[in-house]
């Protein structure tokens, strides 16, 4: 008779697990319930990291939602992260040839090199206001796992 215990997610296990990232009235924002589990490592940045903590310490075996607010999820929205960039900057930094619509998502090159992607919330001749949040910033979300393994 053996009284192993089940193997517990730690800072560096290796994870076959079934997860679903859901905001609270019920809308996936990824799931992988309805295929192929994910295989990951912790700490390698493929789940976010207050994705990972939430999993620390879990048995083998476990299936269990969280809850999570704002603040444990992407964070509250920051008013300061709504900016008004000139026409002519926008043109420079994206793709001078777009359609903008409300509500785009678009990319830019940002000053000191990478990229940065703000919501587009208005647009002039002069200047467009941008919403640099993370689009899920400020809202609850629900976290289900199914951990199937872990070594």
């Amino acid at each position: 008779m053996s009284n192993a215990q089940p193997n517990v997610v730690t800072k560096s296990a290796y994870l076959t697990l079934h997860y679903r990232l859901a905001t609270l009235d019920g809308t996936d924002i990824v799931t992988t319930f309805n295929g192929n589990p994910a295989t990951l490592m912790l700490g390698q940045g493929q789940l976010a990291p207050f994705l990972e903590d939430c999993l620390l310490g879990l048995p083998e075996g476990t299936h269990k939602t969280f809850e999570l607010a704002p603040a444990q999820g992407f964070g509250e929205r920051n008013p300061e992260l709504i900016r008004s960039v000139s026409r002519a900057t926008l043109d420079e930094n994206s793709d001078p040839e777009a359609e903008y619509k409300i509500g785009d998502l678009i990319d830019f090159a940002a000053p000191g090199g990478g990229r940065f992607a703000g919501v587009l919330r208005e647009i002039s001749e002069e200047s467009a206001l941008f919403d640099f949040n993370h689009p899920l910033a400020g809202q609850p979300l629900r976290f289900e796992v199914n951990l199937i393994s872990v070594l």
